[in-house]
């Protein structure tokens, strides 16, 4: 395996007590089977990897460091008992662990949008792990960590972003390679927003069977593909 290289400003690094965040906010899931559910958001700063189809660039860098008792004050105040923690890559702070646990600890339904390139071994078990794998398309999907496989259980999700015929033939691939359809947690199959039909990834999955759930960025299609903030 590749080494990761963060690209988080030095300053930036938090203590385990803080996290950097970049935005938090009240929405819809727009992904995964929590799809359509009332979710707080909390975005961190800083990521390691630089997808070609990546559509939140503006995570890279900036925020503001908070305490993570100030982070789940706000997450409590919008009054949903769902949130995710999403980035960037939320993995590469040190205190997004302890963040996590907090909001399990107040009884909060909690998601974690990650890469496939991050050990999630760490993460608090009873946190809804959505690892996003990286299809060849991103330039990225030489920094997968199969280990990953081992790692997740009946919470979890494994997503695909498919972009191509060549990112569909790998995924089916991988998905038959290492038996993922026997695992605990599910997969997940969508489009790049604009790259592929969302018709034609559809109709493979169909005439394949396979044991996926196909889904869409909901929130690109009921509000502007680059909104900020939804």
């Amino acid at each position: 395996m590749l080494s990761l290289r963060p690209h988080v400003e030095p300053r930036l690094v938090p203590t385990a007590d803080s996290v950097v965040v970049k935005e938090l906010y009240l929405s819809l899931q727009g992904e995964s089977s929590h799809q359509g559910l009332l979710c707080a958001f909390v975005r961190l700063t800083g990521c390691h990897l630089r997808c070609s189809y990546c559509d939140s660039e503006f995570a890279f860098r900036g925020g503001e460091r908070l305490k993570n008792a100030d982070v789940l004050e706000r997450v409590l105040a919008m009054k949903t008992p769902m949130v995710e923690v999403t980035g960037g890559e939320p993995l590469l702070q040190p205190g997004v662990y302890p963040l996590m646990q907090s909001m399990l600890d107040a009884g909060l339904t909690v998601l974690l949008e990650t890469s496939g390139a991050i050990d999630v071994r760490l993460v608090p078990p009873a946190v809804h792990k959505i690892v996003d794998l990286k299809t060849p398309s991103s330039r990225e999907s030489d920094r997968n960590d199969l280990r990953n496989f081992s790692s997740m259980n009946q919470n979890d999700e494994l997503k695909f972003v498919i972009g191509s015929r060549e990112d569909y033939d790998w995924s089916v691939g991988l998905i038959r390679e290492h038996r993922l359809e026997a695992r605990p947690f599910g997969l997940l199959f969508s489009t790049v927003f604009s790259a592929l039909s969302p018709t034609q990834l559809a109709e493979w999955i169909i005439a394949d069977r396979l044991p996926v759930r196909f889904q869409l960025q909901q929130h690109k299609y009921l509000w502007k593909p680059d909104a900020r903030g939804v």
